[in-house]
């Protein structure tokens, strides 16, 4: 794929990962501050969409205005991507560029976020599609995500 992709694997290294984020940081002209790093490695150790409240027991010296005042900055420098699930709830991932492509499963009911992966051919053929689409208004796509919104298990069966 393109930059994105070769960022994703190299990012699955931790030490990498902090690699890719200083330099990302430093073409801001910010620093990578012991906060930031331990956001970073709490979002990477997360694997999934969290909210503030699980960052912050995954990285209790931190201080919640430090927290939310550094992811912040991490997703102005394109480190960090926020998902809105509507009312109060923010989920906070590391960027796609350095996770790698996906989608999400999002609960309308409890707002639990799963990452989802499709078959590289059906990831084709979406964006076959959507670029067809897109061309018929003179628009040209960079980049597409989907996110399926539903209920999860639990609050089906709880329904």
């Amino acid at each position: 794929m393109t930059e994105q992709s070769a960022d994703a694997a190299v990012a699955r290294d931790l030490g990498e990962l902090h690699d890719s984020v200083a330099a990302r940081l430093r073409e801001a002209d910010q620093r990578y501050t012991d906060g930031r790093r331990q956001l970073v490695e709490a979002l990477a150790a997360a694997a999934r969409p969290v909210r503030l409240p699980d960052i912050e027991s995954m990285a209790p010296d931190l201080a919640r205005s430090t927290a939310y005042r550094n992811l912040e900055a991490l997703e102005r420098c394109g480190v960090v991507h926020r998902l809105e699930t509507g009312g109060d709830r923010a989920y906070f991932e590391l960027a796609e560029s350095l996770l790698g492509h996906h989608h999400h499963l999002i609960c309308v009911a409890c707002g639990a976020i799963s990452d989802i992966e499709l078959d590289a051919s059906f990831e084709a053929r979406i964006d076959e599609a959507l670029a067809t689409a897109a061309s018929a208004s003179g628009f040209t796509p960079l980049r597409h995500n989907l996110d399926l919104y539903g209920r999860c298990a639990d609050c089906e069966a709880a329904r």
